[in-house]
């Protein structure tokens, strides 16, 4: 029987015992509808798991003793930062979890020239935080130990200045592809755009800071199918995949 998995922000240590936050509390009575004696793996996204068993579940309070730390690693030993134009609604949220699903290391929601989806500070706050969810309930499911930064919402032209590493974005209208370039630092950074792509200008901007234009393969693709495509492929030139 798979044993469920659950991402605390808590210090770990084998032989102690901690207490569920209502939240997780919730998710544990209501959805995995888990019991006292019932084994769980817990992690707190800074390497490795610990095998756990819930000591209490009740409505008042679930505790859980932890039991043995395991050093499983499953992380890319490519690093991967995604910059993602924001997309409407569910595609948003399925590009998300599918590339924490496939080893993204950061990821940044940004607001480009044709993002349909528009966010006032109150909006920008409430999406981050159900984006951050996603990110972490995705990371249960996969088995990841570390999880991947969600960077705060921000302007291309203000993120574009920060990635490090061999740095790419997806158009199809580039004559390069992922196979023609060789990151030189194990860390590479994509940039997608939102469902219109990008405009002429912010195609200079990305290239004045050093981003190389690059396709995936002949077709346009939808916005997430873009992001699982080029993730994919890097994973399989340079990641875990290999």
């Amino acid at each position: 029987m798979r044993v469920s998995r659950l991402y605390v922000n808590a210090a770990l240590n084998a032989g102690g015992c901690i207490e569920l936050d209502d939240d997780a509390a919730h998710y544990v009575r209501s959805v995995l509808r888990l019991k006292a004696g019932d084994a769980i793996v817990l992690f707190n996204g800074l390497g490795g798991e610990y095998a756990s068993r819930f000591s209490e579940v009740s409505r008042k309070n679930v505790r859980v003793e932890i039991e043995a730390f395991s050093a499983r690693d499953v992380e890319s030993p490519l690093r991967v930062c995604l910059g993602m134009g924001i997309s409407r609604g569910d595609r948003m949220d399925w590009a998300v979890q599918k590339a924490v699903e496939l080893g993204v290391a950061e990821l940044t929601p940004l607001l480009t020239e044709r993002c349909v989806t528009k966010l006032n500070d109150d909006k920008k706050q409430q999406r981050w935080q159900h984006w951050h969810g996603i990110v972490r309930h995705a990371a249960e499911q996969s088995g990841r130990t570390c999880l991947p930064l969600l960077g705060n919402i921000a302007e291309l032209s203000d993120w574009v200045e920060r990635p490090r590493g061999l740095k790419v974005f997806l158009d199809p209208y580039a004559e390069l592809t992922l196979a023609d370039l060789q990151p030189s630092d194990s860390q590479i950074t994509l940039l997608s755009g939102p469902e219109g792509g990008f405009s002429d200008a912010e195609r200079q901007i990305a290239k004045a800071a050093g981003f190389v234009p690059v396709r995936m393969g002949a077709r346009i693709l939808r916005t997430e199918t873009a992001v699982l495509s080029a993730l994919s492929a890097v994973q399989t030139l340079w990641g875990d995949f290999r």
